[in-house]
């Protein structure tokens, strides 16, 4: 027998994940100078030319390197290069 009477259960405990819940629509700012746009490099995203200064270095390191550590090597570039570093930045910061 529990030791909570008929009347007096604590309620029920919901399961699975919370509901999201929306946003209220934000005012409109008042007009005046545009926001200056972030740097390209910056963005989280890579430029053509990050890109092909990326594969033309990969292709450097093609014979060296495995296929597994390839992939590694790429991934971590990657990252650096869109936090804006260089090829020769990233590959110096990596290779410490």
């Amino acid at each position: 027998m529990s030791s909570y009477s008929s009347d007096s259960k604590p309620p029920a405990k919901k399961r699975g994940r919370p509901k999201k819940v929306k946003d209220p629509p934000s005012t409109p700012e008042p007009e005046g100078e545009p926001e200056p746009t972030p740097a390209p490099a910056k963005s989280g995203k890579m430029t053509d030319k990050q890109k092909a200064d990326l594969k033309k270095h990969m292709e450097k390191h093609k014979g060296k390197m495995g296929p597994s550590e390839m992939k590694s090597h790429r991934m971590k570039m990657m990252v650096r290069m869109r936090k804006g570093m260089s090829v020769a930045q990233a590959h110096k910061d990596i290779n410490k």
